[in-house]
């Protein structure tokens, strides 16, 4: 991964990290405060709750990342220590997968007339939880390479005995 890459990728993830930390803290203070101006017909406390549920996950994403990230660049990343990071991306995944559907059954009920709204955000419940799977088979394939690196390196070490 090259310099840039890595700069690139890192100010993306600093950008929407710093960005979620102020959306949390905002939403934080409105529900302390209970200065809220809004007036609709929404349950807006629980939704907010799962809003900042969300940008947890979203945040244990972007630290898993980051690291992961590090450990690409120090050639580091086929090892052991990168299932952890991995492990913690696929739980904030399912965690996000998991609150909108929360956040689905709390539409649900001002959805009579129209259905099809609460079908289409179940769907997308099930395609974020696509994603979380598509994550765990990329998971599967780093222990497969974890473990071919571990082989070659005990051959290698054979190898240097004869030699």
């Amino acid at each position: 991964m090259g310099k840039l890459t890595v700069r690139a990728l890192r100010a993306v993830l600093a950008v929407v990290f710093t960005g979620t930390v102020l959306v949390q803290v905002m939403m934080v203070w409105v529900l302390v405060s209970g200065d809220d101006q809004e007036g609709g017909s929404l349950p807006l406390t629980p939704l907010r709750l799962i809003v900042i549920l969300g940008m947890l996950a979203a945040q244990v994403a972007l630290v898993c990342v980051w690291r992961l990230v590090a450990m690409v660049r120090k050639g580091t990343v086929f090892s052991h220590a990168a299932f952890r990071y991995v492990d913690g991306v696929i739980g904030a995944i399912v965690a996000v997968a998991l609150l909108w559907f929360a956040v689905t059954v709390i539409n649900a009920p001002g959805q009579r007339d129209d259905p099809g709204v609460s079908v289409i955000m179940g769907g997308i419940a099930l395609a974020v939880l696509g994603v979380a799977l598509i994550v765990l088979v990329l998971r599967m394939l780093l222990a497969q390479a974890v473990a071919r690196d571990v082989e070659a390196t005990r051959m290698r070490a054979e190898l240097d005995e004869v030699i």
